[in-house]
């Protein structure tokens, strides 16, 4: 909004940035948030090592949050490092998600004859453009099933596990009914995203994930932005059903248009769901991981009988978030029963031995209208995707509806020229 000339005036009621998604640090802070009072314990190192992300999420290397972070240049204030591994749980075991033809030749996930039907139906995938029919070899993107593709390329379920939930990335198997084209377009982010790096198709930012709303936040400010931390927000101010001000500590500050998350306008929001998260401190890599000091673990659902599939994240003192020698692996997961702990047990059961568990459940809230009526514009809550793609759908959608027009990437990049130049692009 900055970058496009809107005024912008952002208040936050918590002394650091981010909200929800921020990092926590100094470690001392992240006991004292969990209402653990005895605090850390000597070994845990020096308190302010640690960026403890509340909510785990990695970034597709070819995915829309890398794009806006390109375009709008905010990769000027941050180092990335390509996560080492994505690994699938199968029968109990975790395998490596293969990331190279050889290493899906050499995979155990499937048998030899599995693999060649696979090896056709990816080499369909890269090939499929939505516009040119020749491509399509008889799957029609908008009407086909998945499950119909499924079929065609005769693979059986634990590649279609494999292929639904670790490349294209279903919580669920809701998918397997509907049109392919949603799931081949996710396949080939998936491809793409691993193409550019080769180990896994993710990133993730040094110093934690805090570190992306603070780089977006100096973006603004150099497009006259003004931010303020620690600022309660009292009330927001309507008139004939409309947003005209939000009043803090005795001021308003006059608005025509209003953009917050769920927390502040408790009364136009609904619930949606729960999610559990389970941060775990670790002394040791995760077993059968090839040491890796970053991975993600996918455990799909009908794997451990559940309707959703339960995400590990793992980072570690290479991505400056811990002390020398210490891993934070996160486990979450949709909660679908009355015991949500018991749930994740088996994510749990790959991380053990634990030094210390911090269990957060939150619900999900979604707006319970689009914000034409009262220009009160408001997210959804971060849901338990591993990544940040339906975060930014949420965001060019938010965009869409107060701008009246499609968020532009190509036309931030050339705002951005204007400002900085051609030369670094």
């Amino acid at each position: 909004m900055s970058v496009n000339g809107k005024k912008v005036l952002h208040m936050d009621r918590n002394p650091y940035y981010g909200g929800e998604s921020s990092s926590i640090t100094p470690l001392e802070e992240l006991y004292k948030r969990f209402q653990l009072l005895e605090g850390p314990p000597e070994t845990m190192g020096r308190g302010r090592d640690w960026n403890v992300d509340l909510i785990p999420k990695f970034l597709m290397a070819n995915g829309q949050l890398v794009k806006m972070l390109l375009y709008t240049e905010v990769t000027r204030y941050l180092d990335f490092k390509v996560v080492e591994g994505s690994f699938v749980y199968k029968g109990g075991k975790i395998y490596k998600v293969p990331s190279t033809e050889t290493e899906a030749l050499a995979s155990n996930l499937m048998g030899m004859f599995e693999k060649r039907r696979f090896r056709k139906f990816l080499v369909f995938v890269a090939n499929f453009d939505e516009n040119d029919a020749k491509t399509f070899e008889g799957v029609d993107p908008q009407s086909t099933s998945m499950r119909e593709v499924y079929r065609k390329f005769d693979l059986g379920q634990d590649v279609i596990d494999f292929t639904g939930h670790a490349l294209a990335l279903y919580r669920t198997d809701d998918y397997l009914d509907q049109p392919c084209l949603e799931t081949i377009n996710r396949i080939k982010l998936y491809s793409e995203s691993l193409a550019r790096y080769g180990k896994s198709p993710y990133l993730y930012p040094l110093y934690g994930l805090g570190e992306l709303p603070q780089g977006f936040a100096r973006l603004s400010a150099i497009y006259g932005g003004t931010y303020m931390l620690n600022k309660p927000v009292d009330d927001i101010i309507m008139e004939n059903g409309k947003v005209v001000g939000v009043k803090s500590e005795g001021e308003v500050a006059r608005c025509k248009q209003l953009i917050c998350d769920p927390s502040y306008i408790p009364d136009r929001v609904r619930k949606a769901g729960q999610v559990i998260r389970i941060i775990c401190i670790l002394s040791h890599p995760i077993k059968n991981t090839n040491d890796a000091n970053s991975c993600q673990i996918i455990i799909p659902q009908n794997q451990v009988n559940r309707k959703s599939d339960i995400y590990v994240c793992m980072i570690s003192y290479a991505h400056n978030v811990a002390a020398q020698g210490k891993y934070i692996a996160i486990a979450s997961t949709t909660v679908e029963t009355a015991e949500p702990e018991k749930e994740v047990e088996p994510a749990l059961e790959l991380l053990e031995p634990i030094d210390q568990k911090f269990v957060a459940i939150s619900d999900l809230y979604e707006p319970i209208d689009d914000g034409s009526e009262s220009q009160v514009f408001c997210s959804c809550s971060y849901d338990a995707t591993t990544h940040f793609e339906t975060t930014c759908n949420d965001i060019k959608d938010i965009y869409k509806r107060m701008a009246g027009s499609a968020f532009d990437f190509e036309n931030m990049k050339r705002k951005q020229n204007d400002v900085f130049g051609e030369a670094d692009q």
